[in-house]
C-alpha cells in the first residue's frame, strides 16, 4: 500500500432511501484512514434520500442530469481519493474492500470489480451469480461494483455520458483496451429486486438484448428502450 492511497465511494441515487439507510452506515465504519469519503450523487429523488444520507454522514452532491454515467462523473469531479469506488445503492460491498482494493492496486491493476452473490437463494439467481467469477466480455457491470484510480479515471475521460444504459460496460471495454481488469472474486451482496417483478427469464431475455444491441453498437436510447419496454 503506498501512504498516499485514499479510497472515496461514489453512490449514484434516485428514491433510495431504504437502501441508503442499511448502505451508509455500514461503509461509515470501515477504515475511516483510508475510506475518506462517501459521495451520495442523487439525480432528484422525491423520497428522502439526500436526508438519509446526510444524516448518516455521507456528502450529498445534487445532480441536475439523473443518468448514472452524469452522476458517476459529478461524484469523480469532486472526489478527494486516488481511488474511486463506484457503488449501486442496493448492493451491500465487503468488509474488506478497503484491503482487497488497495491489493488489487498495489499488484499493478489500476481498475477492478468484485463478483457477486444475490441476496435472494433462489437457483437461477445462485447459477447467475456464479458466472461472476469469470473476467469475460460480461464482467464488469455496475453490480459488481468498480475501483479505479483517479488518475486512470481523468485518462479515460471519465464515464460516456451519451450512454444512458451500458455506461458501465463501455467503461470497462475502454479500460481494457488500455490495461489488464482486476476481477477480485469476493462477492459481494447484490439486491434480486428486478426478479420481484419479472420472471427470471425475462430479465435475462432484456439483458441478453441489451447486451447483444451494445456489442452491435445501436444507439443508447435505442438500447435503453429495448431493455425498459421488456421489464415491468
Amino acid at each position: 500500500m503506498r501512504t498516499s492511497d485514499s479510497i472515496s465511494i461514489i453512490i449514484p441515487t434516485l428514491n433510495e432511501a431504504i437502501n441508503l439507510q442499511r448502505l451508509i452506515p455500514f461503509l461509515a465504519v470501515l477504515e475511516k484512514n483510508i475510506i475518506i469519503e462517501i459521495l451520495v450523487v442523487d439525480g432528484g429523488s422525491t423520497d428522502n434520500s439526500r436526508a438519509i444520507a446526510s444524516q448518516y454522514g455521507a456528502i450529498v452532491i445534487p445532480s441536475a442530469i439523473c443518468s448514472r454515467a452524469a452522476q458517476l462523473n459529478a461524484g469523480a469531479k469532486v472526489a478527494k481519493g486516488s481511488i474511486l469506488y463506484f457503488v449501486h445503492a442496493d448492493s451491500l460491498p465487503l468488509k474488506s474492500l478497503a484491503a482487497d482494493i488497495l491489493g488489487a492496486i498495489a499488484s499493478g491493476y489500476r481498475a477492478g470489480c468484485f463478483s457477486y452473490e444475490f441476496e435472494s437463494k433462489r437457483l437461477m439467481l445462485r447459477i447467475n451469480s456464479w458466472f461472476t467469477q469469470f473476467n469475460g466480455i460480461f464482467s464488469g457491470g455496475g453490480d459488481q461494483t468498480l475501483f479505479i484510480e483517479k488518475s486512470f479515471f481523468k485518462e479515460l475521460g471519465g464515464y460516456d455520458e451519451k450512454f444512458t444504459i451500458m455506461e458501465d460496460f463501455d467503461f470497462v471495454r475502454r479500460i481494457r483496451k488500455l490495461t489488464q481488469f482486476k476481477l477480485i472474486k469476493k462477492s459481494i451482496k447484490v439486491s434480486d429486486r428486478k426478479y420481484q417483478t419479472n420472471s427470471w427469464l425475462t430479465v435475462q431475455w432484456a439483458n441478453l438484448i441489451a447486451m447483444t444491441a451494445f456489442r452491435l453498437g445501436v444507439k443508447p436510447e435505442r438500447i435503453k428502450n429495448l431493455y425498459y419496454n421488456r421489464l415491468k
